[in-house]
């Protein structure tokens, strides 16, 4: 069975932005029954060296719609500045991503297989095919993004398992 771009983005995406938004509810909860407010959570990072929680969850936001916006486009850039505040407002890019990603056809993403695009940072640039961009460089960093997530809140004491970072499984497909 050949797997289609389509195929290789968007059910993935979707597991993985219900399971991060799963996530970040028990995150929320659990909080607010220590008695605390779910907005400090946004400063979590794992050490000094790396970015917090804001960005964690920009990134999966970014990697996943936004990495089809940039497909669409033939480019990608890293993500842009977000006008949102707290835990809700940072909570909601994951449910804007669902919204939108679930309102995706399979033939207008199937529709941009094969294109050239590229990641462009400034002055500097790797092209790719939209395949190669999804398989190495977009897709792993959804994912390292998304395990950050699941990790800054089980060190933080939330309450999680593989289940909860894996989300609703495919368990088959026609």
């Amino acid at each position: 069975m050949a797997l289609s771009l389509y195929d290789i983005t968007v059910p993935n995406y979707l597991q993985i932005l219900g399971a991060v938004k799963n996530v970040l509810a028990k995150g929320a909860e659990h909080a607010t029954a220590n008695g605390g407010n779910p907005d400090d959570l946004l400063n979590l990072r794992m050490t000094d060296d790396m970015h917090p929680m804001t960005f964690q969850i920009i990134s999966v936001w970014h990697h996943s719609l936004g990495a089809i916006r940039g497909i669409e486009a033939g480019v990608f850039t890293p993500p842009p500045k977000v006008d949102v505040e707290g835990w809700k407002g940072y909570a909601g890019l994951v449910d804007e991503a669902i919204e939108a990603l679930e309102a995706l056809t399979p033939e207008a993403v199937n529709a941009m297989s094969g294109n050239p695009m590229k990641f462009k940072m400034g002055d500097f640039e790797i092209p790719f095919t939209t395949e190669s961009f999804v398989q190495t460089f977009s897709q792993p960093n959804f994912y390292f993004h998304a395990t950050a997530i699941y990790a800054l809140l089980r060190a933080d004491g939330v309450n999680l398992g593989k289940m909860d970072y894996l989300g609703a499984v495919r368990t088959h497909q026609e």
